[in-house]
């Protein structure tokens, strides 16, 4: 479930920094004269081209070498929605943005330092985040006529001076590829496909990252084609041989590894879905119950499919069903049949879930759904992050149908959110929700393998008899006789001898479960399902305050990383600002409403147009402040500081 690997400042502990490839395979070190080393304390990098380009998995490779040096590490990966947008165009822009750094960081950062543009329409698409000064490596082979019409581009940026105010590195990358790898006998497009490789290596020179673990996870990737994979390592190392010895780089960088930033133990790089994932395996573990997951492919939720496919020896059933309303329906089939029932979708897919979600909390059966938030409405922006589907999660059934709702805020902390909200379903025996987004999805950042002993016991008793003694001594079962603390109804396995019972949606009986059209008794029902939910144990709300502020930032989700971001930076500028973020969304802690009137001002920022503003002044009669964005993408540290800002001077 977990790869094993030393704590990140053991790593950089016992690396020599002796780990230079060779060029085009030869044994032979090359040895070119020194140059100058500079020492940072932090980098953001963006990888930027076509779709075809393989911005993602040139990310994903650097990403992972910084992770085993040792740097706390944010990434945002950022893609397309179209399967395969026309090559070079605006549209078809794939990149992937990673901030790291030798201190602990919360944001995949607010712009970039180094932008790595493949072709015209990457570096057009981007320009516009690059600051002035910053180092833009440009793929010149791709600058000529055609490409540089398809966006508009009527001279070329790299002679009209447009460019004037960066530090240009033009470097033909596809020359310099299919030349590396000349002696494999590729064509040259298809020798051209290792570009990013060449560009990967060249990035790993300035930046001191290890280089082994990516050259066995190229011969790994393609062990069924070895002359592939070695065309790849080639291209790797001509990439750093280049940055050795063209003068056009005279400097490389040094990030040291972030050895203050991490508690000892066991780390490893993680993506939100991936930490769902082990999160879900993990609560069952802990429940002692076989994980069922009833699916249907939807982004960005299907890395949670396909990864909890492949963990059968962890009693993980995975079923991909053929729409939404079979994945759920399955789902509580065997919630119903006593297992730890998850299942996974995004926005649309919870419209399409919703009725069922209102049997299960009818049932009153443990069901976890798991949101991925995209941009909406309808299938809106499928790959692009939102927080808009609150208000969804929260009343989006027909009837008085209260769900739990807990959202994580790292993409680390989603393992955690899984087995918090696993507890709820199990202890209190009512579907919940696990809201996460896409920018926590597919953002990734250092994680620290938990001991099996520092996690909870989810373990529950099922049914086995009778549990109600009728007025002439006969022992029943009664499927809706409550514990009196949480008003749990017993969960009974079918099948089980003398506990038969009816299910179904139609209103149950206090106690008995038999179909009841009793006004009374269906108020009672309404109410007590309700009360079960308020009466849920969630932790108070932790409020970070040293300097006794006037204005509180209140979050949640994925909002965490650049609001605490924007704080210290506020902090750092000696304004005073305290924080608070929700893990627990129904039911809110019980001390939010004392810590909120503590406050003159309470400032919301949500990517959506005030969702959570709406509940806390509805709840609290607090005039909330909202601070919104509703454009696909996380916020930026500094524009939030500024936002911020403004409410304390206001």
């Amino acid at each position: 479930m977990t790869s094993q690997v030393s704590s990140p400042a053991e790593q950089a502990e016992g690396d020599d920094g002796d780990n230079r490839p060779t060029a085009g395979g030869d044994d032979r070190p090359v040895t070119p004269p020194a140059k100058e080393v500079r020492r940072l304390d932090r980098v953001i990098i963006r990888f930027a081209g076509d779709s075809g380009d393989g911005m993602q998995l040139t990310g994903d490779r650097f990403t992972s070498e910084t992770a085993s040096f040792g740097n706390d590490l944010s990434t945002l990966p950022n893609f397309p929605a179209e399967i395969r947008a026309p090559a070079g165009t605006l549209p078809g822009v794939s990149s992937f943005q990673l901030h790291f750094a030798d201190h602990d960081i919360l944001t995949p950062g607010d712009a970039p330092n180094v932008l790595v543009a493949m072709n015209p329409a990457a570096l057009k698409a981007n320009i516009a985040d690059v600051p002035r000064g910053a180092e833009i490596i440009i793929n010149t082979d791709e600058f000529t006529k055609r490409p540089m019409a398809k966006v508009g581009y009527e001279t070329s940026p790299l002679e009209d001076g447009s460019l004037d105010g960066y530090s240009v590195h033009p470097v033909p990358l596809t020359t310099l590829t299919v030349e590396a790898l000349k002696d494999f006998g590729l064509s040259r497009k298809d020798a051209g496909r290792s570009k990013n490789m060449f560009a990967l290596g060249l990035l790993s020179w300035m930046y001191h990252r290890p280089t082994e673990g990516t050259e066995a996870f190229l011969r790994q990737k393609f062990a069924k084609k070895p002359d592939i994979a070695e065309a790849n390592v080639a291209a790797f190392r001509a990439g750093w041989n280049f940055g050795e010895t063209t003068e056009d780089f005279a400097v490389s960088y040094e990030v040291a590894p972030a050895t203050t930033a991490f508690p000892p133990g066991t780390y490893r790089n993680i993506s939100g879905n991936l930490a769902l994932a082990y999160g879900l395996i993990a609560a069952g573990h802990q429940a002692d119950l076989p994980l069922y997951l009833g699916s249907y492919p939807i982004t960005p939720a299907s890395d949670i499919l396909h990864e909890l496919s492949r963990h059968k020896n962890f009693g993980v059933r995975t079923f991909q069903a053929e729409d939404e309303i079979a994945a759920i329906g399955a789902a509580l089939g065997a919630a119903f049949g006593g297992q730890l029932a998850v299942t996974t979708t995004s926005g649309p897919g919870v419209a399409l879930k919703s009725e069922t979600i209102g049997l299960a909390v009818s049932l009153e059966l443990p069901l976890l759904i798991v949101a991925i938030q995209r941009g909406g409405p309808s299938t809106g922006l499928p790959t692009k992050t939102e927080q808009a589907d609150l208000l969804q999660a929260m009343y989006g059934r027909n009837g008085e149908a209260p769900v739990p709702v807990v959202a994580p805020r790292t993409p680390a902390d989603c393992f955690d959110a899984a087995i918090d909200a696993a507890r709820i379903a199990l202890t209190y025996r009512t579907p919940v929700f696990l809201l996460s987004d896409g920018y926590l999805a597919n953002g990734s950042e250092p994680w620290r393998v938990p001991e099996v002993d520092e996690l909870p016991d989810l373990r529950v008793q099922f049914a086995t008899g009778p549990n109600h003694e009728l007025a002439d001594g006969t022992e029943v079962f009664w499927p809706y006789k409550r514990d009196p603390e949480t008003l749990a109804r017993p969960w009974a396995v079918p099948g089980t001898p003398g506990l038969e019972h009816r299910i179904g949606g139609i209103e149950k009986q206090d106690g008995t479960g038999n179909i009841s059209y009793d006004p009374a008794n269906h108020d009672f029902m309404v109410r007590t399902r309700q009360a079960k939910v308020d009466g849920i144990a969630v932790p108070d709300v932790e409020v970070d305050d040293p300097d006794g502020a006037r204005t509180l930032v209140l979050g949640w989700g994925s909002t965490y990383g650049p609001i605490t971001a924007a704080v210290r930076r506020l902090r750092g500028e000696g304004q005073p600002i305290a924080q608070a973020h929700l893990r627990h969304l129904n039911p809110f802690p019980r001390n939010l409403e004392e810590v909120l009137r503590r406050y003159d001002k309470v400032v919301v920022p949500e990517m959506n147009l005030g969702q959570l503003a709406t509940l806390i002044r509805a709840k609290y009669l607090v005039d909330a402040i909202s601070y919104n964005q509703v454009n696909g993408m996380p916020f930026k540290a500094e524009q939030l500081a500024t936002a911020l800002k403004e409410a304390i001077n206001d």
